[in-house]
């Protein structure tokens, strides 16, 4: 397991790496022809997350303190098919992958992108083969992913979902279930007025604010910061305990595991301590926590709008998990919010965020449908100035 840590170091914890260095600059994952519109403030951004089951790409333009989404996709797959028990990502997952990216470039070309970034997370990390597929990406799609570490994703995940936080709240613990890997994020803000806390975690800065200022805050921030990857999702845990054919003992098996790795780093400064827990924001991105907000709003066909920003009663999610538990895959198949591709994994993805609340059993989570695409573009549009940070009330 990863050990826990600081969140990677202070400013480059909240901002995008500068072009030419390692990990790659905001203009890598952009076709060449596209990246060459600098000085133009109406820029069209692009971000694209490779994960371990899902391709999902977001092409924006700035609008105010944010964005406005004008296309979107996302496909799963399940690139980490097989991973867990080879180390190597399969001819069939690379080809599933390369096809889904075609649709992605021919997408960004369509809507004639200037910025974009590109990344790839725990199946590539994990495979012996993740270099030469990347390779294969850029040679057959023009795109040129970033492999990005745990950190980094990290980072990602928090940027992405700052505009949810609740500012009243001096805890945060961000969590992000993958397929490969599940990044949990502890936060303490005690110190950050509470009018900057959004624009810090975002990586932004009103103007009238004095930067020694904010980069102090930050600098507060940072120390206080702990995050962890743990090397089990959705996907990765479902392999592992495939051999345990009934459902409730598989859980079990699943859930406990997840809780001895998540265990040490609860115990290293991230302790949900009673006095923490009633000043302590859960907020939950990934496609098995809002699958499951989906189910529990019992939503005909699933509806971001409704979703994203949700706030559930752990008792509410406590029992949609134990009402899938007692279904078979068929009858999970069906439910309009889970599907065919989703029946199995919801189970290894409720094993998890069972034991993340095993640990913070706060009275509320917030759902985010948003995580690593939006905290790409956050990053992308500070960098140009295009966002109108202003000093939030």
């Amino acid at each position: 397991m990863t050990a826990p840590r600081d969140i990677p170091s202070v400013q480059a914890s909240l901002r995008e790496p500068k072009p030419g260095k390692q990990g790659g600059g905001p203009e890598r994952g952009v076709r060449k022809s596209q990246a060459s519109h600098r000085g133009d403030r109406n820029h069209v951004y692009a971000a694209l997350d490779l994960g371990t089951n899902n391709c999902r790409l977001m092409i924006a333009r700035p609008d105010g303190e944010s964005f406005k989404v004008v296309d979107a996709f996302s496909r799963v797959v399940r690139l980490g098919e097989g991973v867990e028990e080879t180390n190597t990502l399969s001819p069939a997952a690379m080809d599933r992958a390369v096809a889904a990216l075609k649709i992605c470039a021919d997408k960004m070309a369509k809507r004639r992108v200037t910025r974009a970034r590109a990344i790839a997370t725990e199946a590539c990390r994990r495979a012996v083969n993740g270099a030469e597929f990347v390779e294969r990406v850029s040679r057959e799609t023009g795109l040129h992913l970033d492999v990005i570490g745990a950190g980094d994703e990290a980072r990602l995940a928090v940027a992405g979902c700052a505009p949810l936080f609740d500012t009243s709240r001096d805890c945060l613990l961000v969590f992000d279930i993958g397929g490969g890997s599940t990044e949990i994020v502890w936060i303490d803000l005690a110190h950050t007025p509470k009018e900057r806390r959004r624009d810090i975690l975002l990586g932004a800065a009103p103007k009238s604010v004095d930067k020694a200022k904010i980069d102090e805050e930050v600098r507060i921030l940072a120390e206080s910061a702990r995050w962890t990857s743990l090397p089990v999702g959705v996907v990765t845990l479902a392999e592992k305990f495939k051999s345990i054919n009934n459902e409730r003992d598989r859980f079990d098996a699943m859930r406990g595991f997840t809780n001895t790795l998540i265990a040490p780093f609860a115990a290293d400064g991230a302790g949900a301590t009673p006095d923490r827990l009633k000043r302590m924001q859960l907020l939950g991105t990934s496609g098995t926590i809002t699958t499951l907000a989906g189910v529990h709003l019992d939503l005909p066909r699933y509806n971001r709008v409704k979703v994203d920003g949700l706030w559930m009663a752990r008792t509410d999610l406590t029992n949609v998990i134990e009402r899938l538990i007692g279904m078979d895959h068929a009858e999970r198949a069906i439910i309009p919010c889970i599907g065919d591709d989703r029946a199995e994994l919801v189970i290894s993805g409720s094993s998890i965020l069972s034991a993340i609340i095993d640990h913070w059993p706060t009275e509320q989570l917030r759902v985010a449908d948003r995580g690593l695409r939006e905290g790409l573009l956050y990053g992308l549009m500070n960098r140009d100035g295009a966002v109108q940070n202003k000093q939030r009330k």
